[in-house]
This record gives structure tokens, sequence and C-alpha cells, in this order.
């Protein structure tokens, strides 16, 4: 046998390692490139475990609604359900069924609203479970760059404000919205009406997406079967609002859903540069709601229709269309350029 060195057989690096050696070589390009998305928001994700707690406790609480929501829904324990009758330290109650069943069991837990700290952990969990919905839903786009996310959560003073300095019911009723829309990308659609539904329950603001929802529904069903959806997202409302609406109707729905209801001025964000008279005009007020109708329908012609198509297409069945309707992925998600109209011609 001829006499030498023999060589070791050469090792192949584990995947893991791959996977790590590549991520290095390629670090300049990590807050650019989107397959490493899932990697940057899960490192921002456990960061703002940290963000939170430390926010928390040195951050001071602003008190704002918090004990408004308490002494409402602490009339609706001792036993009153006449809408008209319930009211906390800020004025009456004008929330749906749904705000009054969740704050109650916030009450409770938290003992009947004293434990404020408490609260702000739990509203801590609300922001964690939001936030991965919401990753979730631009991972499943592939067209966010990874550093864009920073600035979704990190860097974000106000996002943290309202959810554990201020323990708004907005957390509460965006945490089911986007539950409903990561139900709507994966194609559980009756689920994720009843979620949406659950949501305005919360909170009306959440009817700002109805447009886009509508559009979609009628894209994926037709009119009949859309009407069935629209259905539950109704029956749902019913059966939150029974105890209510059995007690006092028309106190309940003018309550609840009152879109005529004056915002004050010192709580506007959007548009505290106007004057004052001006923002509480009720011209104003109906100009914004006519800008608001004309992009909806600019949405519906110009950007929704495909060219050559009659709008009143999507009310029939997907099978018996001139062009049949493929299967929604998340680039046909309408809601947040809807929600950002609506915003844009709100009274905030």
């Amino acid at each position: 046998m001829a006499g030498g060195v023999r060589r070791k057989p050469a090792v192949s690096p584990s995947p893991l390692w791959g996977k790590i050696h590549t991520v290095w070589q390629d670090k300049h390009l990590l807050l650019f490139k989107t397959e490493y998305t899932f990697l940057v928001v899960s490192v921002l994700w456990f960061l703002e475990i940290g963000i939170n707690f430390w926010v928390i406790q040195k951050v001071a609480y602003t008190e704002i609604d918090w004990k408004a929501y308490m002494d409402e829904v602490e009339g609706v324990i001792n036993g009153t359900y006449d809408y008209t009758q319930l009211k906390g330290d800020t004025g009456p109650l004008v929330y749906p069924a749904g705000f009054v069943y969740i704050f109650t069991a916030l009450y409770y837990i938290t003992s009947h609203g004293t434990n404020i700290r408490l609260g702000q952990y739990i509203f801590a969990v609300f922001y964690l479970i939001t936030l991965l919905l919401v990753f979730r839903i631009y991972n499943r786009t592939k067209k966010v760059p990874p550093y864009v996310f920073f600035f979704v959560c990190c860097a974000s003073y106000r996002i943290h404000s309202i959810f554990v300095l201020r323990l708004f019911n907005d957390p509460v009723a965006m945490m089911l919205l986007f539950a409903s829309i990561n139900l709507f990308i994966d194609g559980y659609w009756t689920v994720g009406c009843g979620l949406y539904s659950l949501a305005v329950s919360v909170k009306m603001n959440v009817l700002l997406f109805a447009p886009g929802l509508l559009f979609l529904l009628l894209w994926e069903f037709g009119l009949i079967r859309t009407i069935l959806k629209l259905s539950l997202c109704a029956g749902i409302q019913l059966l939150l609002g029974l105890p209510f609406l059995l007690e006092n109707p028309v106190g309940y729905v003018s309550r609840a859903f009152d879109l005529g209801r004056q915002f004050f001025f010192k709580w506007t964000v959007n548009w505290r540069f106007l004057p004052e008279w001006l923002f509480l005009s009720r011209y104003f007020h109906l100009a914004l709601l006519a800008a608001h109708l004309l992009t909806l329908l600019l949405f519906a012609l110009c950007r929704w229709k495909r060219p050559g198509q009659s709008i009143f297409e999507f009310l029939k069945e997907p099978s018996k269309r001139k062009v049949p309707a493929q299967k929604s992925s998340v680039d046909h998600i309408l809601l947040f350029p809807l929600c950002n109209t609506g915003l844009c011609c709100s009274i905030v």
C-alpha cells in the first residue's frame, strides 16, 4: 500500500450554518431583501416585548377614556340597558354592544378598573398579537422591504401610546379587524366576516373598511352569496345588541351607530391647522363626505373594474362572468387604501 497522508473527507456545512453564513455575507442587504422579512420581523417582535415592558414601567400612564369606559360598563353591570342612560365622565356611551362585553370582562379582570397596570399589560398583549397579524399580512405580499417594519412598530410613539399608555378601545377593534383580514387572505371568508362584524361592534370606525370588503365579497362570490355573508354580519350585530335593542331600540342604534356625532376640535389630529369655526361647520362635514364618496366611485370605476368590463359583472356568480374571477391574492386586498381614504375624509 502506498504511503502518504490520509485526507479527511470534506464535511458539508449544516443548512442552519449555511443560512447564517449567507445572512452574514448579505448583511448589507438584510434590510432590503424581502426573503429576510421573516427574520427581521421576528427580531423586531421580540424587541417589542422589551420595549412595551419599558414603556409601561417608565412612561407615565395618561388617563383619557379608561375611567369613562369603566363607568359606562358599570352601568350595564348594575342593570341599565337603556343606552341613553349609560354614560361616563367624558359623555354618553357611543360604542356598540361588543365594546360593552369586552370591557366588562376587563372591568372584572382589573378589579373594577382600578388595577390600571394590569390593564396596561393586557393591552401590551393585544399590541403584540396585532403586530403579528400585521406582519403576516405584509409578509404575504413579498413587496415590503424589511426595514419598513421598524417604522411600523419600534419607531412609532403614537402606537405605543394608544395601546399601553391610554388603553383606548381602538386596539381591541383593530386586533379583531387584522385577524379577519388574515382569514380573508387564507380564504376563510365566513369566519372572517364574523370577526369583522365583532370588530365593528367594538368601534364603528371599522366600517371605513366596508366598501373594500364589499368589493372583495362581490368579486369572490357574486351578489347572492355576498348577501348571505352580509346577513351573518348583521345577525352578529343584532345578537350582540339584543339586550339593549329590547330595552330601547332607537336609543341603542342612535347612540352606538351615530354617524352625525359632533367631534370636538380639541381632539382632532388631521385638521388641527383649520380654524375651529370651519372644523365645526356642517358644510365642511358635507364636503368631506362628498370627497369620500367621490374617491370611492373613482376606485370602483378606475381601479377595481377591468377595462371593457361592466361593473355589474361583479353582481353575477363568478362562474357565469365573461372573464372568470381569479382567486383573490393579497394584491387584491383593497381595505387599507380605502381605510386611509376614509381617515383623510373624516372628522378626526
